[in-house]
């Protein structure tokens, strides 16, 4: 996260965009979050509604275009 606008480009390209690497980073990112949020001696209910609050809109995305089609109109 201390990365600067111009040095981005370079950044990104030592990155690894493998299988393995994607799933490197995803345990970084999840182990990361663990770590401040889940896992403190006194945490409060941020971690766990943050969670909730990232399914509900996963959720919603994946079935936008079920609901999108049954909307009320009121003209059909």
């Amino acid at each position: 996260m201390e990365v600067r606008l111009g040095e981005l480009h370079s950044w990104i390209s030592t990155c690894s965009f493998s299988p393995q690497g994607l799933l490197a980073a995803v345990q970084r990112a999840w182990g990361s979050y663990c770590a401040k949020y889940i896992h403190v001696k006194q945490g409060g209910p941020a971690g766990i509604s943050m969670l909730l609050a990232g399914y509900c809109l996963l959720s919603y995305g994946w079935n936008y275009q079920h609901l999108k089609q049954h909307r009320w109109r009121k003209y059909h």
